[in-house]
């Protein structure tokens, strides 16, 4: 029974040293996603932007900072203004400023 867990123990030693790689690029991916989203967040907390706006203080491109807005916004953590030219303005809704 215990050269059964030794062997267990290897395998799952070996499992973690191939998937190395992709965990740490997994876990540098997460934490730079939660660092821009609490960027826009802390950008939108108290004043509506457009997503150009958001772009060009978040040094990220229109389209992934699009993105984050959608995100947010499908999980109740942005809610849409009002219409500033072409673009609508986002602000943080009242129950997503916590973080």
């Amino acid at each position: 029974m215990s050269e059964q867990k030794s062997m267990d123990r290897d395998a799952l030693k070996k499992l973690r040293d191939v998937r190395k790689t992709s965990i740490d690029k997994a876990r540098k991916t997460i934490k730079d996603q939660n660092r821009v989203i609490k960027n826009i967040k802390g950008l939108i907390k108290t004043e509506g932007k457009t997503v150009p706006e958001i772009a060009h203080a978040s040094q990220i491109s229109t389209s992934r900072a699009l993105w984050y807005i959608m995100a947010l916004k499908k999980y109740g953590l942005v809610v849409e203004g009002a219409k500033d030219g072409d673009y609508f303005k986002y602000q943080l809704a009242a129950q997503g400023d916590e973080s």
